[in-house]
């Protein structure tokens, strides 16, 4: 599941919406729905996570986060290393490889490290 498809999810469950009628309401297939809630489909379009924003009544930083975790949640990522430093590549492959086995505490240190680390963009 990606970041942005367990917000949705947890949205559906504070309203009581159902996948399908959401879907239904939205006009787009609940296969697609569920499809992005669970990361098997790329990222959604903006009008789309609009929609939900209005859909479910979201406004100013919760519409913001929402489309902050739309734009982290691709669930095929590609790294491009070249012009980085080696150590840079060697970590980008090796996280490629490892993710998977890396614990979720684990994972949630490096994120929130990431995450202090990277200047906000206005």
């Amino acid at each position: 599941m990606t970041p942005f498809g367990r917000r949705v999810r947890a949205l559906r469950a504070t309203q009581n919406v159902s996948l399908k009628k959401m879907a239904e309401d939205l006009a787009i297939s609940s296969a697609y729905l569920s499809a992005l809630e669970h990361g098997h489909r790329g990222l959604p379009s903006w009008s789309l996570v609009e929609q939900i924003c209005t859909y479910f009544n979201i406004i100013w930083d919760e519409a913001e986060e929402l489309h902050r975790l739309a734009a982290h949640s691709h669930p095929k990522v590609t790294v491009d290393s070249s012009g980085l430093s080696s150590t840079a590549t060697e970590y980008a492959n090796l996280l490629a490889k490892e993710i998977r086995n890396l614990p979720e505490a684990r994972l949630q240190e490096m994120l929130a490290y990431l995450q202090a680390s990277t200047p906000k963009r206005l």
